[in-house]
């Protein structure tokens, strides 16, 4: 039987997005390693040269733990120096490193306000030595996104913003940007106690990842472990290796790098 000559959903989205970027390559990106995320993504992967947006899915310090290991897994999953702009100096980070990021691979720009912010990374974003610029950022207006990702396209650095919120500005996470993906991250109970592990007697921490955004891809959630040492996610273990642990088994500690000050 001869090969079916229709173009797959994917190949029209690659020829899509060749279109899109003036019939060059297909755009470079980063995969998360897990099917499950990657074959919602446009190319398989998390697309390089573009701005990204992680929030944290409730208020509160867990759930901007949790959003925060999320953005430095990704970082870490990249290969090269990395800026991170930040209004307060809070980052901790041994919990960075217990993810992948090592402290030698980040340099850190402080904005004197909330104002700055889009400024100091889109500055940031014009060096293509760069691997990452992230930026902390509680509002992002159109205008400043539309910057953000011409800088990014034109440069090929990537741009990962890390939305905090303000209890008295949720309805500011709803507004459109030009952002090619949006996702939110929620800390859950974490897993069983570890046997071994970098603070023994204390789970992997879970999270509810939500990709509530996706150009050219489509969206999605699920429940996940947190980053390891390598910045890698991964599927419960009970979900990828064995059946569901019986009911009130799961420990509901603190992730061991879910401290964000020091």
């Amino acid at each position: 039987m001869p090969p079916d000559p229709r173009p797959t959903l994917q190949d029209l989205r690659t020829r899509i997005r060749q279109i899109e970027t003036g019939g060059g390559p297909p755009q470079r990106v980063l995969p998360f390693g897990l099917p499950v995320i990657d074959h919602h993504l446009p190319g398989g992967g998390l697309p390089l040269g573009a701005v990204h947006e992680v929030s944290d899915g409730d208020v509160g310090p867990s759930h901007i733990a949790a959003a925060t290991l999320f953005v430095a897994g990704i970082v870490a999953r990249a290969s090269g120096p990395v800026l991170w702009c930040l209004r307060m100096p809070d980052l901790y980070a041994p919990a960075l490193a217990q993810v992948g990021l090592e402290p030698d691979r980040v340099i850190y720009g402080e904005a004197p306000d909330e104002r700055m912010l889009p400024l100091l990374i889109e500055e940031g974003l014009r060096h293509r030595s760069l691997a990452v610029v992230v930026g902390e950022l509680s509002r992002l207006p159109m205008v400043a996104s539309r910057r953000l990702q011409i800088a990014a396209e034109q440069s090929g650095v990537t741009a990962v913003l890390l939305r905090r919120r303000p209890q008295s500005a949720t309805a500011e996470f709803s507004q459109p940007t030009a952002s090619l993906t949006r996702w939110r991250v929620t800390a859950l109970p974490s897993t069983s106690p570890l046997v071994t592990g970098p603070v023994p007697g204390i789970g992997r921490p879970r999270w509810r990842v939500e990709l509530v955004r996706c150009r050219s891809g489509k969206v999605g959630e699920w429940e996940l472990e947190g980053c390891d040492a390598t910045g890698r996610l991964c599927l419960p273990a009970q979900m990828a290796h064995r059946p569901a642990a019986r009911d009130g088994q799961a420990g509901t500690g603190p992730s061991y790098a879910e401290r964000r000050v020091g």
